[in-house]
């Protein structure tokens, strides 16, 4: 079998420069169930910093985000001051968006709180599954800020709540399933 027609399309059309990074992401990352919760607001800060732009975009920026917002330590980020926000208006390495930069804080505190109530994010999360996309759309929006349709969906998909992440006939689907995701354990 071709090698370039197991991959997810995506991976298949893109440009040559792009698709490197795009398949270590794809490859490594992409729908894999994740249990650290630093980890996990991670992705949904860099999913919210995502909106309007290109992954592409993100990719080449995480290590800046992960220095900038001190590898999204949600204790450090919950209690950003004044002076934090200035340093990410004015870091070039990152997406210099005030409400995305202010999301991302009041997202860490929040997750603070549904640490206290639930023992952790991830454990928040598999509480409330299983939910239907509209309905974790409607959580999301509720809980967290800068939380649309889109934002909500990659997130859950690219952390494994959601499956969808990759086609059946992908290479890395069946490492997907035996990283045992949520959705494929409930369906």
């Amino acid at each position: 079998m071709d090698i370039v027609n197991t991959y997810c399309g995506a991976i298949n059309r893109m440009k040559p420069d792009d698709s490197v990074m795009h398949k270590l992401y794809h490859d490594q990352h992409y729908g894999f169930p994740i249990h650290n919760d630093n980890e996990l607001f991670c992705r949904l800060v860099l999913e919210i910093n995502q909106a309007g732009l290109s992954w592409t975009t993100i990719l080449k920026k995480q290590d800046n985000f992960r220095k900038a917002y001190h590898h999204f330590d949600i204790k450090k980020v919950a209690a950003f001051k004044d002076k934090d926000v200035l340093r990410l208006m004015n870091d070039p390495g990152i997406i210099r968006n005030r409400l995305k930069i202010n999301a991302a804080i009041e997202n860490a505190k929040t997750i603070l709180s549904l640490q206290k109530e639930f023992g952790s994010f991830e454990k928040w999360l598999n509480h409330h599954h299983p939910k239907t996309r509209a309905e974790w759309t409607g959580l999301f929006k509720k809980t967290f800020r800068f939380t649309g349709g889109e934002i909500v969906n990659e997130f859950l998909l690219s952390t494994g709540f959601l499956p969808g992440a990759h086609h059946q006939d992908c290479v890395v689907y069946k490492k997907i399933l035996k990283a045992k995701p949520l959705w494929a354990m409930t369906s």
